[in-house]
């Protein structure tokens, strides 16, 4: 490719293959959303731990996607400045997927039997692989909307991966419920972790073949200059230059801090809410192999109902993304993007309220799931406009902070809140899992009254 790469616009057919990776990389997202707590809770985790498990995701997503944002912006290589970190995230992220859940089994094949803590420590330290890998992969790909699509498309483009959110949650999701019901198939929890490592690494090899990047290698010197003097400063004047590029920028990052606080309410825990509060199952780590036994298939039909839930969840995203982009560019992103919020807001107490009721649960899942439409969007729709050409990444990586930042509050605080909201029932402990919802939709609530101090020009 020459240094006079020009950007066209993208048709329909352009913007579903350049999701598609994305499409696959929900599937890991998915698994480990959704999974990742049975796994964990079967090798001796409470809710305490559990939450401090889940800091993988902050701390990764904090330190990686902006190291690698950073990173990408200045990478010259005949791959392109994005590909390299798209492909290597996927290929090793997909290998601790096929690990994770059998972390027990690492542990014996080991001979740390004597251990009973190896297990669940072998689990934490691939859950963060699995995190990184996947920060490394995420990251660029934001990055690439700019690089290769021309600005009036981008709140669009960011639509369509809401899109590839929603329908690789739903197929994520649904596959396991759907095997059951249909042809009385139980797919195990490895079985399903191996799944999303093939879909992840075959739908981010396929991204990276067909997308073409600006050519990195025949640059101008002078743009070439200017990235290298972006990229060698400091973190801290990373920051500062990053909040000087608008006042709006600084609103846009504390929309963004509070959206977070409330979406990872809902995501950390819901899970764990569908099988200890809507179906009653009772805290199994303190349970004798026998009792946790009478409990078992209570536990797997929870399961399999957390995942339906979010299959109508990302459904409801997948049917509105584009949508909610088409009626941003008519309507603006704010108003479009408040809206969203306060929906979520109303399903969240609802979820809250009603906890016991599966079917009152599943509908407020999909009330949400307007609000995440707009999330996976909009806020990157309304960053983009202040983003300096050849530092993509590096914007990306930083506005990540104020998406994992929050997660930080929530792996800790709530599951402390959580952790000490003690219930005693017939003989066995529980916990208050609604009590998320209720300070996730207080958080959303703040959000969305930040969001309406944003101007947009």
């Amino acid at each position: 490719m020459s240094e006079n790469f020009e950007l066209k616009k993208f048709t329909t057919a352009n913007f579903l293959n350049f999701a598609l990776g994305f499409l696959g990389l929900q599937f890991a997202w998915q698994m480990r959303i959704i999974l990742s707590a049975p796994v964990t809770e079967g090798l001796g985790a409470d809710p305490f731990i559990y939450g401090l498990i889940w800091l993988a995701g902050p701390f990764t997503g904090m330190v990686v996607q902006p190291l690698i944002g950073a990173l990408s912006d200045k990478t010259k290589s005949k791959f392109g400045r994005r590909r390299p970190y798209l492909l290597g995230g996927a290929l090793i992220a997909s290998v601790a997927l096929w690990l994770f859940p059998n972390s027990g089994n690492i542990a014996h094949f080991a001979g740390l039997d004597s251990y009973p803590w190896a297990g669940l420590l072998i689990a934490a330290l691939l859950i963060w692989v699995i995190d990184a890998c996947i920060n490394i992969a995420q990251g660029p790909y934001r990055a690439l909307i700019p690089d290769v699509i021309v600005p009036e498309q981008h709140s669009l483009a960011n639509s369509y991966i809401s899109l590839a959110i929603g329908l690789g949650s739903v197929v994520a999701a649904a596959t396991a419920p759907v095997l059951k019901f249909v042809f009385n198939y139980q797919m195990s929890i490895p079985a399903q972790f191996v799944m999303a490592a093939l879909a992840f690494t075959l739908a981010m090899t396929w991204t990276c073949l067909t997308i073409k990047e600006k050519s990195t290698s025949n640059e101008k010197k002078q743009n070439q200059n200017q990235v290298k003097e972006d990229n060698s400063i400091g973190f801290w004047q990373s920051m500062k230059e990053f909040f000087a590029l608008s006042p709006e920028v600084s609103k846009i990052c504390v929309m963004q801090f509070f959206t977070w606080i409330g979406m990872m309410c809902m995501m950390i825990f819901f899970t764990n809410f569908a099988i200890h509060t809507v179906f009653g199952v009772p805290d199994l780590t303190k349970l004798a192999a026998d009792v946790q036994e009478q409990f078992m298939a209570t536990q797997i039909s929870a399961t399999n109902y957390s995942s339906i839930c979010f299959a109508i969840f990302n459904l409801i995203c997948f049917l509105i993304a584009v949508p909610i982009g088409i009626l941003a560019g008519k309507y603006g992103n704010r108003k479009v993007h408040i809206i969203s919020l306060l929906s979520m807001v109303v399903a969240y107490l609802i979820m809250g309220i009603f906890k016991t009721n599966p079917v009152v649960v599943g509908a407020g899942m999909a009330l949400s799931g307007i609000g995440w439409a707009s999330v996976c969007a909009l806020p990157f729709a309304m960053l983009s406009r202040y983003i300096k050409p050849g530092t993509e990444g590096s914007v990306m990586g930083l506005f990540n902070i104020f998406i994992a930042g929050p997660q930080v509050f929530v792996c800790t605080l709530v599951a402390w809140i959580i952790n000490k909201s003690v219930i005693e029932a017939g003989g066995y402990l529980n916990y208050h899992y609604e009590y998320s919802f209720f300070i996730g939709a207080a958080c959303l609530l703040i959000s969305a009254i930040i969001t309406r101090t944003i101007k947009e020009g």
